[in-house]
């Protein structure tokens, strides 16, 4: 059966899953919502360099909720403050519109109950189901982590490091507002709006991947670093000036028992041949415990001639088309990916008494000539 499908904006990561949903026989595209002016009434297929379609851009959602799509696949930038999506995502869900969103809502239940349930209600109200997905957060610690955690006996600590080349990143407003490059290192400080952004969206994976292992944290401690730039760079979105920020190094430490459990470092820069990050894998997760692992992923940049979109945006793309067909289906309410055979704290080898030591019997001259 043939999905109806709207779009949600079409930025760098959006575009790309347009051409996704154009690209699948299964997928019908009904509707596309974009912010910029200059693309209303477009084609849909004229703005993803496809044929055309006969959906024309919008800007109003009125437009998208009666071309009764059964999903919308939810792509703007991720914004200050983190709940600037909110309005929307309730009014797509309650008007019985399913969601996979690229901005976030990974697991609500981490800021409490009562924005849960914010969620629980607009999906109730219209039979709808809400996903937030992309690679990191919705990938890497949600599943990949997880699943690695299978393999593990014990489980006494999990470190995750990404770190990616932010120099390529087209759109000035994404690098310098969102991505806080070229600021000044104070402003990015203590709690202010940056910290504070990265500090909600990055508490879900924390706070999922704990629940998942039954870990009881308590506390998430954030522990950021800023390094200013040492020479001015020429980067994609225009010019970071020498000693303002040119890397930002988000991390959280979740204490279990007082000691650092879980371990999450979202470092992004706009100089990779500093000696900290050169050679560095995109993403490694560390595992210690019986047996100690570590698990690396890195992306590969397409090499066909032509080809614009990066490895950075399809891998935020193809989870979000992934879970089209498993969100349509699922029960009204807040989706979660299965997860088989995690680590379970709850089964973890408890502590025993070591055996005697067992005592070699002596043995006779005469028997040990036989």
């Amino acid at each position: 059966m043939t999905i109806r499908v709207a779009q949600w904006a079409t930025g760098a990561v959006g575009k790309t899953i347009l051409r996704g949903i154009l690209d699948r026989p299964d997928l019908e595209l009904v509707a596309l919502l974009v912010y910029g002016e200059k693309k209303v009434g477009r084609d849909a297929g004229d703005i993803a360099r496809r044929a055309p379609t006969g959906v024309t851009a919008t800007r109003d959602i009125a437009d998208v909720i009666a071309a009764a799509p059964d999903v919308v696949v939810h792509a703007p930038r991720l914004q200050i403050p983190y709940e600037k999506h909110d309005a929307d995502l309730v009014r797509l869900l309650e008007a019985g519109i399913n969601v996979v969103t690229t901005a976030g809502q990974h697991f609500p239940r981490a800021h409490g109950s009562a924005r849960e349930q914010l969620f629980l209600d607009a999906c109730r109200a219209g039979g709808s189901t809400l996903y937030g997905v992309g690679i990191s957060p919705g990938v890497i610690g949600e599943r990949l982590t997880l699943a690695l955690t299978g393999a593990s006996v014990t489980l006494d600590r999990i470190t995750i490091d990404e770190v990616l080349d932010a120099r390529s990143m087209p759109d000035p407003d994404f690098l310098f507002t969102v991505m806080g490059m070229g600021s000044d290192p104070a402003t990015l400080d203590g709690s202010g709006p940056l910290p504070t952004l990265y500090g909600l969206l990055y508490r879900e994976t924390i706070a999922y991947v704990c629940a998942q292992l039954g870990v009881a944290v308590d506390d998430i401690v954030p522990d950021h670093r800023t390094v200013p730039a040492r020479s001015d760079l020429s980067v994609a979105a225009g010019t970071i000036a020498a000693g303002t920020v040119g890397t930002t190094e988000w991390r959280w430490h979740a204490l279990v028992g007082g000691k650092p459990f879980l371990t999450l470092a979202i470092i992004w820069t706009c100089e990779p041949d500093r000696p900290e990050y050169a050679g560095r894998d995109h993403w490694r997760i560390h595992l210690e415990g019986k047996p100690e692992m570590i698990m690396t992923l890195n992306l590969v940049e397409p090499s066909e001639e032509g080809v614009r979109t990066t490895a950075a945006q399809y891998v935020t793309a193809g989870p979000a088309l992934r879970a089209i067909e498993h969100v349509v289906a699922a029960p009204p309410g807040i989706f979660a990916a299965p997860v088989f055979g995690a680590y379970d704290a709850a089964r973890a080898p408890q502590a025993r008494p070591a055996a005697a030591p067992v005592s070699a019997a002596p043995v006779s001259a005469g028997e040990g000539a036989r």
